[in-house]
């Protein structure tokens, strides 16, 4: 595990009307406030990477679907510096995801439906100066390639 990721195991309640998932509490020490609640999706085999943030860490939840979420330590000081790790999130292993600034991050739908993210960032974005720094999926700068290849072990 990247040092300071935080994945917590979620689950539901399920009875005849539906079910309930409770994804976060202002409780437990993995809140840490929220600057905003957002929605973000992905169709399907789309990718979204990569990026980080200088102060904001991002929480994220996959709620309809599946996703594949990627991280990649830049952080120098890290003990886990340059490592890679995958989280697959959704339908099938609902999790929350604590991903701390300075994780470069990003993620691919995986089900054959579009997949459903909640996004409960530390910090509200802000429009004049995004805290929010890019890097193209198959950038060099990280050892990972987004493409499935049967059989070969990623990350």
């Amino acid at each position: 595990m990247i040092h300071g990721v935080v994945l917590k195991k979620l689950s539901s309640i399920p009875d005849e009307r539906g079910r309930l998932m409770e994804i976060m509490r202002c409780d437990e020490s993995l809140f840490q406030g929220f600057g905003q609640v957002y929605l973000t999706t992905n169709y399907p085999g789309v990718v979204k990477a990569w990026h980080y943030h200088k102060k904001q860490t991002d929480v994220i939840c996959c709620v309809k679907g599946m996703i594949k979420a990627v991280l990649y330590d830049a952080r120098p000081e890290s003990p886990t510096f340059r490592k890679l790790s995958e989280f697959f999130i959704g339908d099938h292993n609902q999790l929350l995801l604590s991903i701390p600034p300075g994780i470069y991050h990003g993620w691919k739908c995986i089900s054959a439906e579009e997949s459903l993210i909640i996004s409960v960032p530390t910090e509200p974005y802000n429009y004049q100066q995004p805290d929010e720094y890019r890097l193209p999926p198959d950038s060099p700068d990280i050892p990972y390639d987004w493409i499935l290849t049967p059989g070969k072990k990623h990350g």
